[in-house]
């Protein structure tokens, strides 16, 4: 396989590993072509095909990462590939696809009804079908990533790996495991969908709810038996994080690692960040960061959440008096304490507000809570009733605290 996947880095994560007290190695898979390790289990498993197998074509079904390492390399090897997606698939995904030369098919509401559908479309023209994760093939693709960390470095003393279906780590925990037994490997799991941890406790698959979340690289319902036999014998534990922990990840590795990660990539690094893995406290641990395929608007969303909950943007609303000059004197105020007004609103009618009054809502750049709470108070003692306006789960500052 080596020469037709690029060999990632392992790049020292410099900033989050003195935020965590940790020595932190990022292995970068958002570096392959199409942006995910997905392709290496892909390539291995076409690789293994025999000549009459790849004459009846290969099927498959995926949500983006899987699709594209497929399409890009059934294509590259004269294999025709059909690859059903769900029909909420975003667009961007779906070119990317096509462009690597797949048969894009859309159905269904889900990667399961994808996927059932994909095996309908297989089997009506005896093709070859190509899991996503619970084939031995796929897994020992994946395992190619545990040979790079070996050579790149060979103290590392535990790694974290998301989990999905558990083709990845299975593939990275057999290659680690079976070179050094004393290496910790940990995988993570969202709060929303712990296929695999469910799994586990059930000592067999089980199928777990939908639920939306930001990770939808590691949205899997049900863990593979392949994949689930592997983790029982070499994954250490397993561990979850919500989506507020997985956002503020994606947060930190751009700002912190100029790194832009998907949802599934960022779990790990959360489960380091927010205390989920007391082992890798102070030791050489190895993250992978799995994928890079985000959609440009979740990114937006997730960067001005992430502003707003460390106080760098604030919502204020100021009761004014509707008079000349009201206006005038409140933005000065805001100007002297260095406070960047990023939009400003008026609203004059309202239950709420009395004649010759009006709330002004101020939309801020501001430089923390302290910030914040500065402000606030000097727009009090200038007799001004203010007050701020947080989403859920971010905490308020105001004055005194």
């Amino acid at each position: 396989m080596r020469g037709q996947l690029m060999d990632t880095p392992l790049s020292p994560a410099t900033n989050l590993s003195q935020m965590c007290g940790s020595q932190l190695f990022m292995k970068l898979e958002n570096l392959q072509v199409t942006g995910s390790f997905k392709e290496r289990g892909a390539l291995n498993r076409l690789l293994l095909m025999t000549p009459a197998e790849r004459d009846r074509g290969v099927f498959a079904a995926s949500a983006g990462n899987h699709a594209q390492g497929v399409a890009r390399h059934a294509s590259r090897l004269g294999i025709r590939s059909t690859i059903v997606m769900p029909e909420g698939t975003p667009l961007l995904k779906v070119t990317r696809t096509r462009r690597f030369g797949a048969d894009v098919v859309l159905h269904g509401a889900s990667y399961d009804d994808a996927y059932r559908h994909a095996r309908t479309l297989c089997n009506e023209v005896d093709g070859v079908f190509v899991h996503p994760f619970d084939d031995p093939a796929v897994i020992a693709g994946q395992g190619t990533i545990a040979l790079e960390l070996v050579e790149q470095n060979p103290y590392l003393q535990t790694v974290v790996v998301p989990i999905g279906g558990g083709g990845l780590i299975s593939g990275i925990a057999m290659g680690l495991k079976e070179t050094n037994p004393r290496i910790r490997i940990v995988g993570v799991q969202t709060e929303a969908m712990p296929s695999m941890k469910a799994a586990v406790d059930a000592g067999m698959p089980v199928e777990v709810p939908f639920h939306p979340t930001i990770a939808d690289g590691i949205a899997v319902r049900t863990a593979g038996v392949h994949t689930l036999e592997m983790v029982q014998k070499y994954v250490d534990d397993i561990v979850t994080v919500n989506e507020e922990e997985v956002a503020g990840a994606l947060l930190q590795l751009i700002e912190e690692e100029k790194v832009v990660a998907e949802g599934a990539a960022a779990a790990g690094v959360a489960a380091v960040l927010y205390g989920h893995v007391p082992h890798a406290h102070g030791r050489k641990t190895g993250l992978i960061i799995c994928g890079g395929n985000i959609d440009t608007n979740l990114i937006a969303a997730i960067i001005e959440r992430g502003l707003v909950k460390s106080g760098r943007r604030a919502q204020l609303e100021v009761l004014v008096s509707d008079q000349p000059g009201g206006l005038a004197r409140l933005t000065q105020i805001v100007a002297e304490t260095r406070a960047n007004i990023l939009e400003i609103h008026h609203e004059r009618h309202g239950t709420m507000i009395r004649l010759g009054e009006t709330i002004v809502q101020l939309s801020l750049e501001t430089r923390g809570f302290d910030h914040v709470t500065s402000l606030m108070e000097r727009l009090t003692r200038a007799g001004y009733r203010v007050r701020i306006d947080q989403p859920a789960g971010v905490e308020p500052a105001g004055p005194g605290e």
